[in-house]
C-alpha cells in the first residue's frame, strides 16, 4: 500500500517537473535554445504567489494566475533583451548568455530580498486524507495533479486548435518558410517565451505549496530536473516533456520509499547519463541525420 501512496506522490512531483519540463521543450523546439535561466523563472513565480499570498490576502488561484501573468512578461523580456540579438549567433553564445541570464535572476533576487528562505503560508487548499481501496492520499497530492493536468490540457489546447499555436508548429517546422508565409517569427517565438514561462510560474506556485519553503536558488535543481525530464521524453516535443516529467517524478519517489532517500537527486543524473547512452532522443524522439 505505501508503493501506491509514493506512486501518487511521484505522479505529482512529476508533474511539477513537467510543467517546468514544458518551457524547455517549447524553447527548443523552435530557436534550439536550451533556456538554463528557466528554472530561475520557476523560483520568480513562487516568490510572487508567496507576496500575493502573504502580502496581499489573495488566495491560491488568483496568485496562480498573477504569478502566471508576471512570470510570461519576465519570460518575454528575457527572450527580447538577452536571446534576441543573438537569433544568428552560434549555439554556445546563446548557451553562455542562458547560464549568465539564470545567475543574474538568482543573485539579483538575493540582492533584493536576502537569501533567506521563506516558508509559504498553510492550509491555501483544504488539506485531509482521501481513501482509496485502503489507501489515504492526501487531497493536497490529487489538486496539484488535477491543476497540472489541466494545464497541459489547455497548452495542447492552444498548440493545435489557435492561431498562435498553428504558428509556433510552423516556425519550430521551418522559420524562414514561416516567415515567407507571412508569420511574424519575432511575435511567435516571443509568445513561446511567454507560454513556457507561464507554466514555470504555475509550478512555482504549486512547489511553494506542496514544500512550504521557498528561497533565491530553489530553481537550479528542480530546472536541471525538468531538463533531464524533457531530455527523458525527447526534447522539442510537447508530450515527451509531459510523460518525462511524470516518469522522472515516480522513479525519484520509488528510490525514495526503497530507502535511498539520499541518492533521490541524484536518480534524475543517472536517468540522463542512461538516455543519453542508450536513446539520446528520448522516449518519443526520433533519430534524425544531420548533414555538417
Amino acid at each position: 500500500m505505501e508503493w501506491i501512496q509514493q506512486l501518487v506522490n511521484g505522479i505529482s512531483l512529476g508533474s511539477i517537473y513537467a510543467l517546468i519540463a514544458l518551457g524547455y521543450t517549447m524553447v527548443y523546439g523552435i530557436v534550439k535554445l536550451i533556456n538554463f535561466a528557466h528554472g530561475d523563472v520557476f523560483m520568480v513565480g513562487s516568490f510572487v504567489g508567496f507576496y500575493s499570498i502573504s502580502i496581499f490576502h489573495l488566495g491560491f488561484f488568483p496568485a496562480l494566475l498573477i504569478s502566471m501573468a508576471v512570470c510570461a512578461i519576465f519570460g518575454v523580456l528575457i527572450e527580447r533583451i538577452a536571446y534576441k540579438p543573438l537569433r544568428n549567433a552560434t549555439r554556445i553564445a546563446a548557451l553562455i548568455t542562458a547560464i549568465g541570464v539564470s545567475l543574474l535572476i538568482e543573485y539579483t533576487t538575493i540582492y533584493a530580498r536576502g537569501a533567506q528562505p521563506e516558508a509559504y503560508p498553510d492550509k491555501l487548499l483544504p488539506f485531509k486524507n482521501v481513501e482509496f481501496f485502503g489507501v489515504k492520499i492526501s487531497s493536497q497530492s490529487l489538486f496539484i495533479l488535477a491543476i497540472s493536468i489541466l494545464l497541459m490540457i489547455l497548452l495542447q489546447f492552444i498548440v493545435h486548435k489557435t492561431k498562435i499555436g498553428k504558428a509556433m508548429r510552423a516556425v519550430s517546422h521551418d522559420m524562414d518558410a514561416a516567415r515567407l508565409m507571412g508569420i511574424n517569427v519575432d511575435n511567435t517565438i516571443s509568445a513561446t517565451f511567454a507560454i513556457g514561462s507561464a507554466l514555470a510560474g504555475a509550478a512555482g506556485v504549486i512547489f511553494g505549496m506542496y514544500y512550504t519553503k521557498i528561497e533565491p536558488l530553489m530553481g537550479i535543481i528542480p530546472g536541471l530536473k525538468a531538463f533531464v525530464a524533457a531530455v527523458l521524453g525527447g526534447i522539442g516535443i510537447i508530450p515527451g516533456a509531459m510523460v518525462g516529467g511524470l516518469v522522472l517524478g515516480v522513479i525519484e519517489s520509488l528510490v525514495s520509499a526503497s530507502g535511498y532517500s539520499l541518492w533521490r537527486d541524484g536518480a534524475a543524473f543517472v536517468v540522463l547519463i542512461l538516455i543519453l547512452i542508450f536513446r539520446p532522443s528520448g522516449i518519443f524522439g526520433k533519430n534524425v541525420r544531420e548533414k555538417v
